[in-house]
């Protein structure tokens, strides 16, 4: 009977990973793929300014962003007010869906569609439900020209959008951020 106990833990740990494990839903896409930079490239500075393709990369700007575990992280050691984009731009009514971990003192931002939405923590304008340190999920659900942003299953701002299509992009202001499970809802 001395096997029950590590037979029972065996299942209990199994159990506990797999309630952890990330399940792509129907009808989605990665947009980061956990592994690299694929699909993804450097915002173009200036008007003549050129994007510089990410694939194979696993890191930007240095690493001020680099991939590390499955996470998409933003390094605040590395300076610079930096943007990385989606080589495929979105377009129309979609949905897009991530899980994030601020560090204490972050604010950076997600842009596209000519709207900006913050991600802050720890100042008098951060996003309310979500703690340093802490993973949270947000969903962005774009439907006939506006974005509501949803953090923990709250709504936290509603914008119009502008344009019809353009790139999702991830922008580098301030703090630490790590980024995982980053889906697209697919076109219909």
């Amino acid at each position: 009977m001395r096997t029950l106990p590590c037979v029972v833990f065996l299942l209990t740990a199994t159990a506990v990973v797999a309630a952890d494990e990330f399940k792509l839903e129907p009808g989605y896409k990665l947009l980061f793929n956990g592994k690299n930079l694929d699909g993804w490239q450097t915002k173009a500075a200036g008007k003549d300014g050129k994007a510089e393709p990410l694939d194979g990369k696993t890191e930007a700007f240095a690493g001020r962003f680099k991939v590390a575990e499955g996470e998409l992280v933003i390094d605040p050691k590395v300076k610079g007010d930096r943007y990385i984009e989606t080589v495929a731009p979105v377009s129309g009514d979609f949905t897009v869906r991530f899980d994030f971990k601020p560090a204490d003192g972050c604010n950076n931002d997600l842009l596209f569609l000519g709207t900006k939405f913050d991600i802050k923590v720890g100042s008098k304008d951060a996003l309310k439900g979500v703690k340093a340190g802490e993973w949270s999920k947000i969903e962005i659900v774009v439907k006939s020209g506006s974005a509501d942003f949803i953090v923990n299953g709250e709504k936290a701002a509603t914008q119009k959008t502008k344009g019809d299509k353009g790139p999702f992009t991830l922008r580098a202001e301030g703090g630490a951020i790590a980024i995982k499970n980053v889906r697209i809802s697919e076109a219909k």
